[in-house]
């Protein structure tokens, strides 16, 4: 008789003698019922760091393990989040703090959770995150003065003219700019005539206006204009809050300008403006790689020469907002919500303005929430609010749970600088 060696894997039709892991199978089988659940109740022990107190109490390590139950966990995380000596920490402080006694598979998350959902932090809480909304970018105009943009500095101290507001007019394309004064009070009317004499006999009428401001202004100044220049041709206006920074830098110089101005001539700002707009326009621009003046008329302050070389021009804007929008979004972050989402509107902390029942440091940052109705070119959405609908998406923050019991804003007489006025509803007899 020969033996041959024969492997293991192709030993399909092996015998039992040659397996022999089945002898702790049959062990188990013939263990008593009583043996087998004594060991399946001190198997626990055999989990590292948890342990079973004499009252039955789970231990993980020296803290207490949360039965997977959801009362129970929500008033752990209301105790140590909503009551008046925790006042509402943020997530990382409130883990930290119930670390040190409780525990259960997810905890962190949870309080994360928790803690994003809140009404309260959603309204108070500051944001710690580069402002929403990436730079939009206007397409550069095909010529010069077919697209402007409009401004006005207010707050000036009123000269013996009357005027208390500089109108400043930029072309899109040369950033040629004028500086107007003008007063608060002054009618559409009266902008539309002064837009006549300073603008339209010298560069003619816009294709467009951009503005940050509100539409309806825009609106009626181009109903106003149309009238004056007794046409019924209608052209377009662009309502772009925060896309274009052009008139609001050409604000900063100006303003720096007119301080360096009144030095010599106090708070007769007015008599310097001609000096300012000649200064700006003649200056070198560094998205054009020229001055104003020259990409308008060709040359620096000579008589105007007709000039249609327009590419360079263009390519140095497209490469200017190129720069421009690459330094911008590095401190910004891409945000969007979507129609019929409820957000929380940032208002501005105003000394002595009541908001909502609370003054000063202690009103909240964010009021709402509001309804989102329409979305507005890339970075804008107009929210169901009485007033001045239409924001900036760096000024909402989105509300990831709306109350059921929360109070209707309809009947809510919301004033222009987001205050209301109370109105007794019923007079108690005392």
């Amino acid at each position: 008789m020969e033996i041959h060696y024969h492997p293991g894997k192709a030993n399909v039709v092996a015998d039992a003698l040659s397996r022999k892991n089945y002898a702790n199978m049959a062990l188990g089988f013939m263990m008593p019922h009583e043996l087998c659940e004594e060991f399946e109740r001190l198997s626990l022990g055999k989990v590292p760091h948890f342990r079973e107190d004499e009252q039955g109490t789970l231990w993980y390590r020296n803290r207490i393990c949360v039965p997977n139950v959801d009362s129970i966990r929500k008033l752990i995380l209301s105790e140590a989040h909503d009551t008046a000596y925790s006042i509402h920490p943020d997530s990382t402080k409130m883990y930290y703090d119930l670390k040190e006694r409780f525990w259960w598979y997810g905890m962190k998350r949870a309080v994360a959770e928790y803690v994003a959902i809140c009404d309260t932090c959603q309204r108070v809480k500051t944001e710690h995150q580069g402002p929403a909304g990436l730079l939009q970018p206007l397409k550069v105009p095909e010529w010069k003065w077919e697209e402007i943009t409009m401004d006005f500095i207010v707050g000036l101290p009123r000269t013996q003219k009357g005027y208390n507001s500089i109108w400043v007019v930029v072309d899109w394309l040369t950033k040629v700019a004028h500086f107007i004064p003008v007063n608060t009070t002054y009618s559409g009317a009266k902008l539309a005539e002064l837009y006549i004499y300073r603008i339209v006999c010298l560069h003619g009428v816009p294709k467009r206006i951009i503005s940050d401001r509100d539409s309806q202004f825009t609106s009626r100044f181009w109903e106003q204009l149309h009238d004056s220049l007794d046409t019924k041709l209608r052209f377009s206006t662009a309502y772009h809050p925060q896309t274009d920074r052009q008139t609001e830098r050409t604000n900063q110089i100006l303003e720096d300008m007119l301080r360096a101005c009144a030095i010599r001539y106090g708070t007769s700002w007015d008599k310097c403006v001609p000096y300012a707009e000649f200064s700006y326009n003649n200056s070198y621009q560094a998205s054009l790689k020229k001055s104003p003046f020259e990409a308008l008329y060709g040359k620096r302050c000579r008589t105007p020469l007709f000039w249609n070389q327009t590419g360079e021009k263009q390519e140095n804007l497209r490469v200017a907002q190129s720069r421009q929008k690459s330094y911008a979004d590095v401190r910004m972050r891409d945000l969007s919500f979507k129609v019929d989402d409820h957000v929380y509107l940032k208002v501005s902390l105003m000394r002595g303005i009541r908001r909502f029942n609370m003054k000063g440091k202690l009103a909240p940052r964010y009021i709402g929430p509001f309804k989102i109705l329409e979305k507005k070119g890339e970075v804008a959405y107009r929210i169901l609010l009485g007033v001045h609908d239409v924001f900036h998406v760096s000024q909402l923050k989105k509300c990831l749970r709306v109350l059921e019991e929360q109070a209707p804003l309809e009947g809510l007489e919301v004033q222009e600088d987001l205050t209301y006025i109370e109105h007794p509803v019923k007079i108690l007899d005392t």
